[in-house]
């Protein structure tokens, strides 16, 4: 059990036997009575948010997650496959799971899969990943710097602000943690 005070962005509690992750956790201080702790939570059953009020003097009983390397294999009815490099079992996840994750499910990426008691709760993509560009406009010659960036469309359906001189078929690395363009990947 820690103090409300302790709570911080990406740890996860446990609260009326649910689990939660903490997205927000803001210290409010007022000028009479006492301080609290004013908090948004991800339920990591069914993904709902909440936004949820603790006194700065509440007990919190915060989850251990296990975490297992997990290669992505494919997808089949919504439902995304996962094969544990250990002991080679497969586990099927509901899309609802894995959420914007889904933007870097490549076959045979290894992903972070948080456990408890023996349940996956969650999935946590590589720091980067290598994603082809299918759709983006053509570089312009002599065209001005001041546009730096333009959108394109990754072989996953996500969207991104690339440099002008990224063309259709280029393969591209990106950060996972804020989707943004790091280099071209050299063929």
């Amino acid at each position: 059990m820690i103090t409300a005070t302790q709570l911080r962005k990406g740890m996860t509690i446990v609260l009326d036997g649910q689990l939660y992750k903490v997205l927000e956790a803001v210290h409010v201080g007022t000028a009479r009575g006492q301080a609290y702790i004013q908090t948004k939570l991800r339920n990591l059953k069914d993904q709902t948010l909440l936004d949820y009020r603790f006194n700065s003097d509440d007990r919190v009983e915060q989850a251990y997650l296990e975490t297992v390397e997990m290669e992505y294999l494919y997808e089949s009815d919504n439902q995304y496959v996962f094969m544990n490099l250990e002991t080679y079992e497969q586990i099927s996840l509901p899309e609802e799971m894995i959420g914007d994750n889904k933007y870097y499910l490549i076959p045979n990426v290894v992903f972070t899969m948080e456990m408890y008691e023996g349940k996956p709760v969650g999935v946590r993509p590589p720091t980067t990943v290598d994603l082809k560009v299918i759709e983006t406009e053509p570089y312009i010659k002599g065209a001005t710097q001041a546009a730096s960036y333009k959108p394109a469309t990754l072989e996953t359906g996500l969207t991104i602000n690339v440099p002008p001189f990224i063309e259709e078929g280029d393969i591209i690395r990106i950060d996972t943690r804020e989707n943004k363009y790091l280099e071209r990947v050299k063929k």
